[in-house]
């Protein structure tokens, strides 16, 4: 879960499940009592069906984590030119970047959180082009790129097409950033 939206959906299947839950945030839900096999059986249906999944393996919950903590800082458009996504990690799950790096590259088959990071941001990029409402050296600035070039030469590099280009193709080459990963 990745926004306000998924949020709404998930206590939706909830209640429709029939599970009293005391909270659903991003990436969990806290139910009342544990469910039975039926009724985890019933709320995974009810889970794939709306696009999710249920995370039984803390690797994999660690990894969700991770995503749904970088996520908003992309969404919101506001990072700084020097931001370390380093730091930022270690500080946020007090835990060593080499951990938390090697775990996410073995759980995400090779993607980095570098890589996973960048391909956010040029997503984001893909938006705000599409819309058409800023420049391509503000959406660089809110991204945190050091300069506009920066970001051109990432965009061709992840998309294969410059940022004209791809304005001319639209909207269908876009995802939503809970979407992103690993491109073959």
């Amino acid at each position: 879960m990745v926004c306000p939206r998924c949020i709404t959906t998930v206590e939706g299947i909830l209640k429709e499940g029939n599970l009293p839950y005391h909270a659903v945030r991003l990436g969990e839900v806290e139910l009342k009592d544990d469910p039975t096999s039926h009724e985890l059986q019933t709320l995974n249906a009810l889970l794939q069906k709306a696009g999710f999944e249920i995370l039984d393996d803390r690797r994999k919950q660690q990894i969700e984590k991770i995503k749904n903590f970088l996520i908003p800082i992309v969404q919101s458009g506001n990072i700084a030119e020097h931001f370390s996504l380093i730091d930022t990690l270690t500080k946020e799950l007090n835990k060593e970047y080499t951990q938390i790096s090697r775990l996410f590259s073995e759980v995400e088959g090779g993607l980095t959180i570098e890589r996973f990071f960048i391909l956010l941001k040029i997503e984001k990029t893909k938006e705000w082009l599409t819309y058409d409402e800023l420049t391509l050296s503000e959406i660089a600035w809110k991204l945190g790129y050091s300069s506009v070039a920066h970001l051109s030469a990432q965009f061709k590099k992840v998309t294969g097409l410059t940022t004209s280009q791809f304005k001319q193709m639209g909207i269908s080459h876009r995802n939503t950033l809970d979407k992103v990963q690993k491109r073959k």
